[in-house]
């Protein structure tokens, strides 16, 4: 099945394009806070996380000032699922996600015990939006030959409704095992990390129609333009980015396998095709380097991302404080939702321990 037939089979979802761009005019930057009023909050947040035994997990997508927080006090910093996983296995009592929605969903999925808090509940996901369950229910059901594969940046009705949900970094993996089972893949959302693993498995993969709007927006001749300029560089380049910039890219990998490559190559120049706030940990991690973002369409009015996510970007310390001061932005997922959720999410989680894989990813 084709990018072009799966698109035309479900051409009606064009309209999420608009639905995002909805979402995008709604959204408004946290206050910029002066160095002392920065301070202040984070000190009032310090204390209040130690009296209310609270645990902050942030996405290396997340402003560095919550991934420093998280990791000064007994916190996490990761991908989603590593961030679920981190607080199914603390004892804190109230997680707070700073990160976006499917985040939220999945921590809350893992630790139903546990309050779940999130500074902001908008916060979403370009992919999350534009497949949404009423229209990918009644897809899946077209197609009950295909085993249904998505990706965990995905909400969880949509989780429940898969057979399999998978991470950046395990999903060739699972896609080559129910290959060699002679299974047909129903494959969603993003359909440029879609077309990758097809073209690297040979499975027959029918593609959901979205696209992440940070990781469609970085431009292969603009990373050309940049390799003439640092010849010795390498490129790392997040598999959600377009087939033309995977072609230029030395390591295709998900947010933690991007770091990891970082470390080993001999490369002092690094021209990286993923959401800039990863830049704080790969510099913590790598003084020496030079990391350079990958070109998008801009900074300027035709730029929807300009290489950060702009919910990613809603997250912030004084809304944080706030929403464990109130105890506000509570996640919740209804319970029989989350036990079917977790059905395909265990299935990953299981095949990982059995192959000894990792199941990181930017999701």
């Amino acid at each position: 099945m084709t990018d072009t037939a799966g698109a035309q089979e479900h051409h009606d979802l064009a309209s999420d394009l608009e639905i995002v761009r909805q979402y995008l005019d709604q959204i408004e930057p946290p206050e910029e806070l002066s160095e002392a009023a920065r301070s202040v909050v984070e000190a009032q947040l310090r204390d209040l996380m130690l009296a209310k035994n609270a645990r902050l997990v942030a996405h290396y997508y997340s402003d560095s000032s919550l991934q420093d927080l998280a990791d000064d006090t007994g916190g996490f910093v990761g991908d989603s699922l590593e961030m679920a996983r981190f607080g199914r296995e603390s004892d804190a009592d109230i997680l707070m996600v700073a990160g976006v929605r499917f985040m939220g969903e999945s921590a809350k999925i893992l630790s139903p015990s546990k309050k779940v808090l999130m500074p902001t509940l908008e916060a979403t996901c370009s992919l999350d939006i534009a497949c949404p369950i009423e229209s990918f229910a009644p897809f899946c059901d077209k197609h009950p030959d295909r085993t249904v594969v998505v990706y965990a940046n995905t909400s969880a009705a949509v989780k429940a409704r898969s057979d399999w949900v998978v991470t950046s970094s395990i999903a060739l993996d699972v896609v080559e095992h129910l290959l060699e089972k002679g299974e047909k893949i129903l494959w969603a959302p993003d359909k440029h990390l879609g077309a990758y693993i097809r073209k690297t498995t040979g499975a027959d993969t029918l593609l959901w129609d979205a696209a992440c709007i940070v990781h469609e927006e970085f431009k292969a001749r603009g990373i050309k333009d940049m390799l003439n300029i640092y010849p010795d560089a390498a490129v790392l380049a997040h598999p959600e980015s377009t087939d033309a910039v995977l072609e230029l890219a030395h390591v295709i990998g998900s947010t933690t396998q991007i770091i990891e490559a970082a470390k080993y190559l001999p490369n002092r120049n690094i021209i990286v095709a993923t959401d800039q706030g990863i830049f704080h940990k790969l510099q913590q991690l790598n003084p020496d380097k030079f990391f350079i973002i990958a070109p998008t369409a801009g900074n300027d009015a035709t730029c929807k991302s300009c290489a950060h996510c702009p919910w990613m970007a809603m997250n912030s310390l004084q809304a944080m404080y706030s929403s464990l001061l109130e105890e506000t932005d509570e996640v919740l997922v209804d319970p029989v939702l989350a036990q079917d959720a977790m059905k395909p999410l265990r299935r990953m989680l299981n095949f990982a321990a059995e192959n000894k894989l990792r199941v990181k990813g930017k999701a």
